[in-house]
């Protein structure tokens, strides 16, 4: 490893300071996005987007269920003794 001269180490550190720079810009950036949604659901808005997540949840939740019955009906069709101990 070739040791550094006094302006590449000023150069690396110049770099260092705009990469933290930008990090930190990013990070306010979503800072600022996470406390306005925090204030959406905070204000009302939020239930309407959690009643809407909740119906999503349930319905994919029934979606799943019908498949996992649907499944153990076909094995129940090979191995109907399989079935009735997964029941």
């Amino acid at each position: 490893m070739v040791p550094l001269n006094g302006l590449e180490k000023f150069s690396h550190l110049e770099d260092k300071i705009y990469r933290t720079i930008e990090l930190t810009k990013t990070l306010r950036q979503e800072k600022e996005e996470l406390e306005r949604q925090l204030a959406n659901y905070r204000g009302g808005a939020g239930d309407e987007q959690l009643v809407t997540d909740l119906q999503r949840l349930q319905a994919e939740r029934e979606l799943i269920r019908t498949k996992v019955e649907n499944i153990l009906d076909a094995i129940g069709r090979i191995d109907p003794d399989l079935v009735e101990a997964v029941r």
